[in-house]
Formats: C-alpha cells, sequence, structure tokens
C-alpha cells in the first residue's frame, strides 16, 4: 500500500485523509506545529510529504528543500524524489548522480530508480547506459508492470534484436504466455533470429510443446523455414529432430506442417546438394521422426523413405520405426507414378553426368525408350551357339534379317518401312541399306569403335500383329564379346532356344542359371528347336515331354514348343501367337516396366561410378601420356634448334669458300692487272701526264675485269650455292616431315604440320641477282701516292717530259715503276670494296636460315605450353576428384537411394 503512495507521490494523503475541505499545505502546516511542540519532533514525514504538495505543484526548489532534510526510512525515496525533482527542472547530470547514489535494499524502489535512468538516458541518448539499465532492471523484477513490455519496446526502437529475441524466449519460458511465444514468431518471421545456434530454442519449444502442440508446430515450423539455405541449417536439423526424438513425438496430434517440412527436407537433402558426411548423423533422426509424425498424404513416402534408407545403411534406423514404417507403407492409400518419378530420376542423373562430364550410354537412353513402348512386348531370344536363334527369328519375321552367329545384340521391330541403326555407348550411326547392314555385320566393313548393338525396323505383319519385338543375343559362347545381361531389363519374357538333338546340357542350364539370377522376376520359356531332324513326330513328342518334366523342377510356370525355321506351315504360327496370346495376358505392363526401369537406374548409377573411376584412371593415363609427349616435343624442339645450327654452319661455310675464292682471285688477279698497264707506256708517251693517264687506265681495266670475268663467275658460283642451300632444306624439311608424322601417329590426328619457310630461297636468288648484275668500284689512287718514287718519277715527267732527249730515261724508269711496284694496298682497297656487301650478306646467313625454322620450332613450343596447360587443368581435376571423392559418390548415392525408395513406394 504505502509503496504505491510513494511511487505516485501521494504519501501526503495519509494526513488529508477525511479533510478534503482545507488545503493539504495548511493541514501539513498544523501538523508540523503540532509535532514541533514535542519534546522529540518526528518532521521528516511531514516534510517528505510537503514536498509531495510542492512537487505536485511544479514548485521544485521547495520540493528539494524539503526531501533534502529528510532522516528516517523515507531518504532513500526522498533522494529518488529528489532527483525526479532536478529531473523535471532539466537538470539531468544532477538528477543521474542522485540517482546513481542511492542505495537500497528495496525491489521496488530500484525498480523506479532504474524506469527514471532510463527515461533520462533516452533523452539524452546514452543508449549504451539505457540498455544497462534495461537489462538490470528485467533481471531484478521481470514481474514489475510494463517492464518487459518497456524492454522489450526499448530493444525493437534500438533494433538490437538479439537483446529483443533473448528477453521473448526467456519470458515464454519463464511465464508460461502464448503471448510471448506469439512475440517470438514475429521474430522468427522477421528474420532476426538467425544469429542464433538453433539448440538455443530448445527450451522454448520443449515448454510450448507441453502447453499446446498446435502453436509449438507453428513455431517449430518458423524456426524450420528461418533456417532453410542458412549455414546453420544441419546444426537446426539436428536440433529439431533430436527434441522431436526426446519429446517422443506421435501421431496422436496430426502434424500436417512437419510432415510436409520432412518430406521437403528429405527430398531436398538427398538432391545432391549435401554430402553424405554432412547427413549421416542427421538424416536417420529426421527419417524416423517423420515415421512417427507423418500425415496420411506423407505416409508412403516417409516408410519407403526409412526402408530405402535401412536398405542401403543397414543398422542406421531404429527397428521400432522400421516396424512403423513396413506398417505405414501396407496401410497407405496414396497414389504413387512410379513410372513418372523413375524417368524423372534418370534424367536427372542424366543432367548430373552431363555437369561432370560423365559419358552417358546411349544403350540406357534406348532402352528407357524401348521400356516407355507399351504398345511393344520384347522377347529376348538367348542360347548357345548353333541352336537356329537366329534362323527362328527370321521364319516368323518373314525376311532372312540375321546371319549365324550372331555378333552383336539386335533389336528387331515392326517399322513402316526398313530402318537401320548401329548404337555404339557415345553415337547412334544410321545404316543406309541391309547391304550395309550385311557388310557390317559379318566383317567385311569395319564396325564402330567399342561395344556396338543393332536397332533394326522393318515392316512384318506378325510382329505387327503380336506387338512384338526380338531381342537376338549373341550365342552364349560369345558372352565376352557383348554382355547379354545388360539387355534382361528390356525383355519382358526370356526365350531359351535349344536343340531338340541334346535339349538343355549341362553348360545351357549353367548359362540359363546365370541369366535368371541377375533377372529373377523374367519370364522363362523354351523352344526345342530343329524339330526336323527328328526323324518321327512319335519321337519329337516324346523329347519334348521328357524335357519338359526337366523344365518345370526349375521354372514350374514355363510353357516348352517344338519348332522348326524349315517348316512354313502356319500351324507353328498359330502356336506361337497363342503362346504369346498367353504369355502376355494377365499382366500389368505398366507395373513391370517400372520395376525394371528403377532396376535399370539403379544399374546406370553403378555404370556412372565405374565410368567415375575410369575418368580418374584416364586423367592419370593421360597426365602420364602429355608428360611423356612434353618430353618428346622438348626434344623435337631441340632437334630442330641442333639441325638449325647444323644447317645454318654448312650453308654459310658454302657460302664462306665461295666468297674467299673470289676474294683470293681478286688478290692474285689485280696486281697482274696493274703490272699488265706497263705495256701501254711507250717512248713517246707524254711523260708529263702519264702517271694520271695510267692510274686511270689501271681502274678501268680492273672493273672491266671484275664486270666481265669475276662477277659472272661468282653468280653461277652462287646459284650453284643456293641449289646446294635448297637441298639442305629439303632434307631438313624431310627430317621434320618425319618428325610431323611420329607425332601425328602418336596423336592419332593431324596436330602437328612442320613446314619449313623456303621462301628464304627467292630472297637469296634476289640478292644473288642484285649482287652480281653489276658492280661501281671506286677509283683507288694507284700512282698518285705520295710515295719518293711516285714523286721523284711524277717530278722528273714534268720536268723532261717534253725533251726528246730524256724519254728513254723516263720510258724505262716508267717501266721498272709499274712491273715492281707493290700493288697489295690498292689491291686490298679494290677488294675490300668490292666485297663489302658479299660479306654483310654473309653476316645475314645466319638469320635467313633461322627464318626457315622459325615456324616449326613455334609449333613445336606452342604444342609444349598447350600440353603443359592440359596437364596442369588434368592435374587440377584429378586432384579433385582424389580429394573429393564425395563430389561423385555421394549424390549417385543419393540418386541410388531414391530409386530404391521408389521401389518400396511401388
Amino acid at each position: 500500500m504505502i509503496d504505491g503512495q510513494l511511487i505516485r507521490k501521494v504519501f501526503y494523503e495519509s494526513y488529508t485523509e477525511g479533510n478534503e475541505t482545507q488545503h493539504p499545505i495548511r493541514i501539513l502546516g498544523e501538523e508540523y506545529l503540532k509535532e514541533q511542540e514535542k519534546e522529540v519532533p518526528e518532521l521528516s514525514h511531514i516534510r517528505y510529504a510537503q514536498g509531495e504538495i510542492y512537487f505536485h505543484n511544479k514548485d521544485f526548489e521547495a520540493a528539494i528543500f524539503k526531501w533534502e532534510n529528510i532522516a528516517n526510512e523515507l531518504e532513500p525515496w526522498a533522494k529518488k524524489n529528489t532527483a525526479d525533482a532536478y529531473f523535471e527542472l532539466d537538470l539531468l547530470p544532477t538528477a543521474e548522480e542522485i540517482y546513481k547514489s542511492i542505495k537500497t535494499e528495496n525491489i521496488v524502489l530500484n525498480t523506479e530508480i532504474s524506469l527514471q535512468l532510463l527515461s533520462l538516458y533516452m533523452v539524452r541518448d546514452k543508449h549504451e547506459q539505457a540498455d544497462r539499465v534495461v537489462k538490470k532492471m528485467v533481471a531484478l523484477n521481470p514481474d514489475y508492470p510494463n517492464v518487459t513490455k518497456i524492454a522489450r519496446s526499448f530493444y525493437e526502437r534500438q533494433q538490437d534484436w538479439e537483446s529483443a529475441v533473448e528477453l521473448a524466449v526467456n519470458e515464454a519460458v519463464r511465464t508460461r504466455s502464448l503471448i510471448w511465444f506469439e512475440v517470438l514468431n514475429d521474430y522468427i518471421d522477421r528474420g532476426v533470429t538467425l544469429s542464433f545456434q538453433p539448440d538455443y530454442f530448445n527450451g522454448a519449444l520443449h515448454a510450448l510443446y507441453e502447453m499446446d502442440k498446435a502453436a509449438f508446430e507453428r513455431l517449430a515450423s518458423s524456426l524450420w523455414r528461418s533456417y532453410e539455405n542458412q549455414p546453420a541449417y544441419i546444426a537446426w536439423l539436428y536440433s529439431i529432430n533430436g527434441l522431436l526424438r526426446e519429446l517422443d513425438i506421435n501421431r496422436q496430434h496430426t502434424w500436417h506442417e512437419l510432415s510436409k517440412l520432412h518430406a521437403d527436407t528429405y527430398m531436398a537433402l538427398i538432391s545432391g546438394q549435401y554430402y553424405m558426411k554432412e547427413l549421416s548423423h542427421v538424416l536417420p533422426q529426421l527419417i524416423t521422426n517423420w515415421t512417427k509424425l507423418s500425415d496420411a498424404e506423407q505416409s508412403l513416402f516417409a516408410g519407403s523413405a526409412a526402408m530405402a534408407w535401412e536398405e542401403m545403411f543397414p543398422g542406421s534406423i531404429e527397428y521400432a520405426a522400421l516396424e512403423e514404417a513396413d506398417r505405414l507403407i501396407k496401410h497407405s492409400r496414396g497414389e504413387f507414378d512410379g513410372l513418372k518419378k523413375g524417368l524423372l530420376l534418370f534424367e536427372t542423373i542424366c543432367l548430373w553426368a552431363e555437369e561432370k562430364e560423365l559419358t552417358v550410354a546411349q544403350r540406357y537412353r534406348w532402352m528407357i525408350k524401348e521400356l516407355l513402348d507399351f504398345n511393344v512386348n520384347h522377347v529376348l531370344v538367348a542360347g548357345m551357339n548353333g541352336n537356329g536363334k537366329s534362323a527362328f527369328i527370321n521364319s516368323v519375321v518373314g525376311e532372312n534379317l540375321l546371319g549365324s552367329p550372331t555378333p552383336s545384340v539386335m533389336l528387331i521391330k515392326n517399322g513402316d518401312e526398313v530402318g537401320l541403326n548401329e548404337l555404339t555407348e557415345d553415337e547412334v550411326y544410321p545404316i543406309s541399306s541391309l547391304e550395309e547392314f550385311y557388310d557390317r555385320t559379318n566383317g567385311t566393313l569395319p564396325k564402330m569403335a567399342g561395344e556396338s548393338f543393332y536397332e533394326i525396323n522393318v515392316p512384318s505383319p506378325f510382329l505387327a500383329q503380336n506387338r512384338l519385338a526380338f531381342i537376338d543375343t549373341p550365342g552364349a559362347g560369345s558372352v565376352e564379346r557383348n554382355d547379354i545381361a545388360k539387355f534382361l531389363p528390356l525383355a519382358d519374357i526370356l526365350l531359351f532356344v535349344t536343340n531338340i538333338n541334346t535339349p538343355l546340357t549341362s553348360g545351357e542350364w549353367e548359362y540359363l542359371t546365370k541369366l535368371k539370377k541377375k533377372a529373377p522376376k523374367l519370364q522363362v520359356h523354351f523352344m526345342l528347336n530343329k524339330v526336323d531332324t527328328i526323324y518321327n513326330d512319335q519321337e519329337a513328342q516324346r523329347i519334348l515331354m521328357e524335357t519338359s518334366d526337366r523344365i518345370h523342377t526349375e521354372f514350374p510356370h514355363s510353357q516348352v514348343f517344338l519348332y522348326s525355321s524349315l517348316y512354313s506351315n502356319t500351324g507353328q504360327k498359330q502356336e506361337w501367337t497363342q503362346f504369346i496370346s498367353s504369355a502376355f495376358s494377365y499382366r500389368d505392363i505398366e507395373e513391370e516396366r517400372t520395376e525394371r526401369l528403377l532396376n535399370l537406374v539403379k544399374d546406370f548409377i553403378q555404370y556412372l561410378l565405374t565410368k567415375r573411376v575410369e575418368m580418374e584412371r584416364g586423367y592419370v593415363h593421360s597426365i602420364m601420356w602429355d608428360e611423356e609427349m612434353t618430353k618428346k616435343l622438348n626434344g623435337a624442339i631441340h632437334q630442330t634448334e641442333d639441325l638449325e645450327s647444323e644447317k645454318a654452319a654448312v650453308i654459310a661455310n658454302r657460302y664462306h669458300q665461295i666468297k674467299e675464292d673470289v676474294r683470293g682471285e681478286l688478290a692474285e688477279r689485280i696486281p697482274k692487272i696493274f703490272k699488265e698497264c706497263a705495256d701501254s707506256v711507250h717512248e713517246d708517251s707524254d711523260f708529263r701526264d702519264l702517271h694520271i693517264r695510267l692510274n686511270d687506265e689501271m681502274n678501268e681495266k680492273v672493273h672491266q675485269d671484275i664486270e666481265n670475268r669475276i662477277l659472272p663467275k661468282f653468280y653461277d658460283s652462287l646459284q650453284e650455292w643456293i641449289t646446294f642451300a635448297k637441298a639442305e632444306f629439303e632434307d631438313s624439311q624431310m627430317q621434320l616431315s618425319e618428325m610431323s608424322e611420329g607425332f601425328n601417329t602418336l596423336y592419332e590426328e593431324e596436330r602437328i604440320i612442320l613446314e619449313g619457310d623456303f621462301r628464304v630461297l627467292e630472297d637469296w636468288r634476289r640478292d644473288a641477282e642484285r649482287m652480281t648484275s653489276s658492280v661501281q668500284v671506286e677509283k683507288v689512287n694507284i700512282l698518285l701516292k705520295h710515295t719518293p718514287s711516285q714523286l721523284l718519277l711524277k717530278g722528273a715527267g714534268k720536268l723532261f717530259g717534253a725533251l726528246p732527249q730524256n724519254k728513254s730515261m723516263l720510258y724505262n724508269s716508267y717501266r721498272r715503276l709499274l712491273e715492281n711496284e707493290d700493288y697489295q694496298e690498292s689491291a686490298d682497297s679494290i677488294i675490300s670494296n668490292f666485297m663489302l656487301q658479299f660479306d654483310l650478306f654473309e653476316k645475314s646467313l645466319k638469320r635467313d636460315v633461322s627464318f626457315f625454322f622459325r615456324e616449326p620450332i613455334a609449333v613445336l613450343k606452342h604444342n609444349v605450353e598447350e600440353t603443359l596447360a592440359v596437364i596442369e587443368t588434368n592435374k587440377q581435376l584429378l586432384e579433385s576428384m582424389k580429394t573429393n571423392p564425395e563430389v561423385y559418390e555421394d549424390a549417385l548415392t543419393f540418386y541410388e537411394l531414391k530409386a530404391r525408395q521408389y521401389e518400396r513406394m511401388m
């Protein structure tokens, strides 16, 4: 009672009660005077009440004065009221200081102080302090009016969703109030609970399960959907299914939403986006709970999932759950389109395989197509070599289609016109005519690479009338070449053909037993062929009876009949028609085909697992092969570079020899030409300028000699040299071609073409033509030098050349000079000038030869780079396959799980 008065600041009413006519101030004043008259006055209560009156009348200073003089049990409340007054005066720091200074054990007072501090901090935007106050207040007194409501409002306003969620969870568990569970559900729907680990909500879920199961399902479903596609999804599934197991959830309550969530989650988990190691501890629990809570719509699905999982992972599902799963399957009334589901599963696996670059064998696509053709019954004809299977089919079909022995599996169907295909693992190859078909099957034409089988469409009234297709198979002695067990899923019945003369030998029984083990549900019937070889009907009937008795000990429902492909009577065909009619009557063909389709899907999964292993081996082999090829290519590069160096040296040396021969000839020839010019000096010559005329003559004669004799000879030598170089290049090209052929043989394709560039020869021809067509030899000073002998002779000629008596002396002197002069320097000058372009040409020869080899070397280097890139890619793929085998294995495991589940649902 008093706490309420103190909170509302109406303690003064304890003095004014019953006296409503006088003002409370007057009443309290009179009480104050009376109290003062006492020997030991107690004025604190009256002062406290007076402070309240002043506060309500907004005389905050007077109120503060009164409350500061309280010295009894009301002192903490007086301090709180004083802080309230400072709050009203907007003296917030002072108010905060006073609030925080109050020390009391009174929970109500502490709660009120917290509420005031919260308001103060909100006004001052001190959110961290406000948050601490809220948390303290909720922890101290959560049942205090509006405390949790205020806290929730504060957290939402601050968007402190973590604190808001914690408050909702704690209050939901503490108060067991559905309102707080609804608040929590709202937070889940807003998506603000994802920062919490899933098991954080277990307490709230457990409490709600005991209170309201419908509300529990809503909350659990909301959390379930919120964690979907989140990192904590698997942790959530582990947490919720552990909780459901702990709660021992059962079907006394109908769990429509949880049942659907279990179903959708199960399908999502086994779709391939998770690895088995992530789910091995989750799925068994999820499936177990699913069997316990599934509604009528999901019961078949849940039960079959449990049985399929246990079949693949024995011991992982509780026995009680398996019993319940069995009961669900037996009592389920749901419709299940197994054919549609199986076909969809097959297509899904094909898409997955293509993404993983795994080859999907054409055989599977083809067999699926045939299984979906409900208008045709497939009879697989088997037997030993030489028992007349092919002859039997030919006689029934009415066409001589098949030879003997049968080289591959062949499907013979009715068609409007002849149509033939050869099918391999990878491709379908149309065959243009029966002649080509015969050539292929008898070995005249080469078969396609790898194992193949044939599809034959031919107009046949008997096949059309009886809606039949025959699957002819190689004889038992040829099983290694074409395993007919691969085609058993396509067969509606198996017709075993045996020779009536030696019916069902031990080898035939052994072969038949192997086939039956692989297809235990397949109907088996028998034909005693070649009855024409038996001498009378009675003997044939006796053999028929004895053989039938033997057959029926192992195959009690099998039919046995006689046949001869040499008899063309209609009786045999009528018997056959009756047999077909009885063999395919009273059958649910869709159910049978669905079962076989699912078996084929499981076989397909095993095939892909094998292909995955082959792919890994293929990468290993490819890496090793490419590394070896890289060595060979690098060796070829070094070999080609060595060849280039060799040919460059040979060609350059030959050129150098030709050039030096010319140089030597010039060195020998030019001095002789100079000396021969002595014959141009006569006694009557004008010796005054004879040295000038002789110098010009010497230069001219050398020029003429080079033009008329040296250059033509040099030209011929260069042409011979080019012919020599061409032969060297041709030899190089032969070696390059052999190298190309060797590599292409290894690659098994025209991948490397090494062609040298012969255009360099044309460049050399043009250069040879240019260098030897004409020459401009600069004049050199031969007799115009400043040597003593030349100076003396030239001087004498100028002084005495006009005097007849001196001409004989000058003549002899010039002759001696011309015949004995050392012309080495002049000859060297002329030779250097003439040979300059030929020297420059020689320096470019190594570069020119490299042009011939440039493209082959570039091709080899490019192939090295390409091969190294392929090696690196394959190494990465191989490492990924080895490091993460679950990428392949887990997906196929889940696909097999689906197939087994569909079988259970069937």
